[in-house]
């Protein structure tokens, strides 16, 4: 049996099925299902991907095509869809639910359906058209916060502000997505981590997300992020200080979200429901900061993942 969960495009009898080249990691076990190519936006300073890709939407009659083939390949049997690539939603409303419709017809047993969506274009899409992509199948939503900085987010390129982020997840929740925000800690660098963990906590707050996820920015070639940090302007800060930053930003929350630290890139794998399980978590990090001021090695260790992750 082929596996339909892999990035790449793959020849499959005489169609090619088209990968999304990029899932979350909380999609590893979903079917992947690309309905559009590249991204609309492209311009984040801190992201590789996708940069040589030409933005695109793909015919519905196509998409169709793979799901066809997705489900003689897998018998049918598969319970979770990743779409990508990274903002679905730009498609047309009408589009989109025939794809959507034609997935669960195909695959029945379907228990979440995903994709990942830029805030802009959520605030801009009527209501009432998120209402009926939601109606037709698709259920969560992974949006990338970032930062709640204003300052920040004009710094590095995202094409939003705090109120289009609050204002585009609010409009998904009122539509019954599942919300799931992802959080970049360290894209304040070393100057500005308060103000990122405050101002991001606020911005959450502001929203209430279903699940809270954060990634440890890792300045990756070719990006104006990794250019920063090569000159000198941009200082990332280290394992301490990450540390540090998402203790405040825990501390300043008042949510009743699932927050995940669910990545290779983190330092301490911090997870719980909040608010029930915040002692845990901020006693979690207290305990490797400690840690950090006591055990050479391990500092070292820290500071090791960070050189291999930035190869």
């Amino acid at each position: 049996m082929l596996n339909f969960r892999f990035g790449r495009r793959l020849a499959v009898a005489e169609e090619d099925y088209d990968f999304p080249p990029f899932r979350p990691p909380s999609e590893a076990d979903s079917l992947l299902l690309r309905v559009t190519r590249g991204c609309p936006w492209n311009r984040c300073a801190f992201c590789p991907m996708y940069k040589q890709i030409k933005f695109e939407r793909r015919p519905v009659e196509e998409v169709k095509r793979d799901i066809d083939t997705a489900g003689v390949y897998t018998g049918g049997n598969v319970e979770t869809v990743f779409i990508g690539d990274s903002d679905s939603l730009v498609i047309n409303t009408e589009e989109m639910c025939q794809i959507l419709v034609h997935l669960h017809d195909t695959f029945p047993s379907l228990t979440r359906v995903t994709s990942y969506a830029r805030t802009l274009t959520l605030r801009r899409k009527p209501i009432g058209s998120l209402e009926k992509i939601r109606q037709a199948g698709l259920t969560r939503l992974h949006i990338g916060l970032e930062t709640g900085s204003a300052r920040l987010l004009s710094r590095i390129e995202k094409g939003a502000v705090p109120d289009t982020m609050i204002r585009g997840c609010a409009k998904s929740r009122d539509a019954g997505f599942e919300v799931s925000l992802y959080v970049l800690l360290g894209i304040g660098g070393e100057s500005s981590w308060q103000e990122h963990a405050l101002k991001t906590a606020s911005v959450l707050n502001k929203i209430n997300p279903d699940f809270i996820r954060v990634r440890t920015l890792t300045p990756q070639p070719g990006t104006p992020v990794f250019q920063w940090w090569e000159e000198g302007s941009f200082a990332m800060p280290g394992p301490e200080t990450i540390l540090k930053e998402q203790r405040a930003l825990i501390e300043g929350l008042s949510v009743t979200s699932q927050y995940l630290s669910d990545h290779v890139s983190n330092y301490a794998p911090v997870d719980g429901n909040l608010p029930a399980d915040k002692a845990k978590m901020l006693s979690e990090i207290d305990t490797a900061i400690e840690r950090l001021s006591e055990d050479v090695a391990y500092k070292a260790d820290l500071e090791g993942m960070r050189y291999l992750r930035s190869l």
